[in-house]
């Protein structure tokens, strides 16, 4: 049987570490996509605020197969 995927891109942050907003976005795509099969990060930033680092940003892509 054929199978076909569909990737879509998120933005996460969290205020203490990439992991963590890595897992944020993970978590929350999990709560919308079914069949969820990769999680490719695509890029990472560091929001700055009066000199302080004040949230770790990752761009991903989370990929799913279809139902049907």
């Amino acid at each position: 049987m054929a199978r076909v995927a569909r990737v879509t891109e998120i933005v996460a942050g969290s205020p203490d570490s990439f992991d963590g907003a890595i897992k944020t976005g993970f978590e929350r795509a999990c709560k919308t996509l079914r069949g969820i099969t990769g999680v490719r990060v695509l890029e990472q930033r560091i929001k700055v605020a009066d000199n302080k680092m004040v949230e770790y940003r990752v761009r991903m892509e989370i990929i799913f197969v279809l139902e049907g």
